[in-house]
């Protein structure tokens, strides 16, 4: 089942949308919003089910889904959390800015929480008031749980998840190792973040969800050319269900919780940093990662972060090439 929220009110109004993303049924005679069937999963889901057994079948009125009319699925979330489950863009980044990786980060992973009142669309620009600033992609997979009880083990985590998406993560590289410094977390340095125009359940992606984990490429592109094609089922440390149990240690999660995976990143078979695209390799969800390549392999970075103009899309496709969450397509565009 893949769900969306179309424009209507602050929270949009729930949409249930066809396998091949070109048709939708209004939801909202079951329930409004993405967030209201969150909150009674249990009784919305079997309806919402038929729903999209109707779609399926084109055996009610359809309207046509358009990927760059979708608002982020929750537009307003209760809680937006971060991981890191990539230890191996961890330990790029944090060369990058001469830090090194303690060994903790390996079995306890790295997590913040970010804004969730100004979540938005796939289509949506990344507005950007300074190029100083250093902007920055990171792709990355999400989860969408229902409620989730403090100190919940990290299998029984694993059936809270109810949805799974794409984000665009959007950092302020340059603004980072300030407020690192300051040794209370991001603020400034993390935006806006951009979610993919549907969700869906774990059944419909079929076995490339395994173990909480999602076994396909994800497609990065930057002004139209391959830029990552990292494998997002290999090199995952922690799935999800040990990033939900990381968050819940302490206290419970509401239902519409969204938990990042961090970016999606991979080493070159031999254990080095990964290659470009361009190279034969399976490049970079994040540029970061790239420049953090090139300064080892030149002592100087060369690619520049995104800039007025810059385009970046996002996207993950099934077995028969065609796009599962719909696509994260971007401009990146001055505040004002």
């Amino acid at each position: 089942m893949k769900l969306a929220s179309l424009p209507g009110g602050r929270d949009g109004r729930l949409a249930v949308v066809s396998d091949d993303l070109n048709w939708y049924a209004d939801a909202g005679h079951i329930v409004p919003t993405l967030q209201a069937a969150l909150d009674d999963w249990e009784r919305h889901e079997p309806t919402l089910r038929a729903l999209a057994t109707e779609v399926a079948h084109e055996a009610i009125p359809l309207e046509r889904f358009h990927e760059r009319e979708a608002l982020a699925p929750l537009p307003r979330a209760f809680q937006w959390a971060d991981g890191s489950a990539y230890v191996n863009h961890v330990e790029l980044v944090r060369k990058a800015r001469g830090a090194e990786l303690p060994e903790s980060f390996w079995h306890d992973p790295l997590m913040y929480q970010g804004g969730s009142d100004d979540l938005r669309g796939g289509r949506a620009p990344i507005t950007l008031a300074d190029e100083a600033w250093g902007c920055d992609m990171e792709a990355e997979i999400c989860v969408v749980t229902g409620d989730v009880p403090q100190g919940v083990s990290a299998a029984d985590a694993l059936r809270s998840i109810r949805l799974i998406g794409l984000v665009n993560d959007v950092s302020l590289r340059n603004l980072i190792p300030g407020e690192l410094a300051k040794g209370f977390g991001f603020v400034q340095s993390k935006p806006a973040t951009h979610f993919s125009p549907v969700f869906v359940t774990p059944d419909a992606l079929g076995t490339a969800w395994n173990g909480g984990r999602l076994n396909l490429a994800l497609h990065v592109d930057l002004n139209g050319q391959p830029f990552g094609r990292a494998e997002a089922g290999e090199e995952c440390t922690f799935d999800f269900g040990m990033l939900i149990a990381h968050l819940a240690k302490t206290r419970n999660l509401g239902a519409g919780s969204i938990i990042g995976s961090g970016t999606v990143s991979n080493r070159d078979p031999d254990g080095s940093p990964g290659r470009p695209v361009s190279q034969g390799g399976r490049g970079y969800s994040c540029i970061a990662e790239q420049r953090m390549v090139e300064t080892i392999a030149t002592g100087k970075a060369v690619t520049p972060f995104l800039r007025f103009g810059d385009t970046v899309r996002i996207e993950m496709l099934d077995a028969n090439h065609r796009s599962i969450f719909g696509a994260i397509e971007q401009e990146v565009v001055p505040l004002h």
